[in-house]
């Protein structure tokens, strides 16, 4: 089974948020406002992206077959 990409646009700042959703951005690979990661889907990542999904855009990229 082959898994998607997830694309990861961090969007609104993390200033008054919690240093575990600072780090959960930073674990993600942002590591400026505006950018742009591309992750694997996996439930690991999509366990972060729920944790700080107010301050991120989530595109998926669909797995080529």
């Amino acid at each position: 089974m082959t898994r998607g990409k997830l694309r990861i646009t961090w969007v609104k700042s993390g200033i008054g948020y919690s240093k575990r959703h600072k780090g959960t951005i930073r674990a993600l690979g942002l590591r400026r406002l505006g950018e742009t990661v591309e992750q694997a889907d996996v439930p690991e990542i999509r366990g972060m992206l729920y944790k700080v999904n107010h301050l991120v855009q989530v595109e998926e990229i669909p797995a080529e077959s």
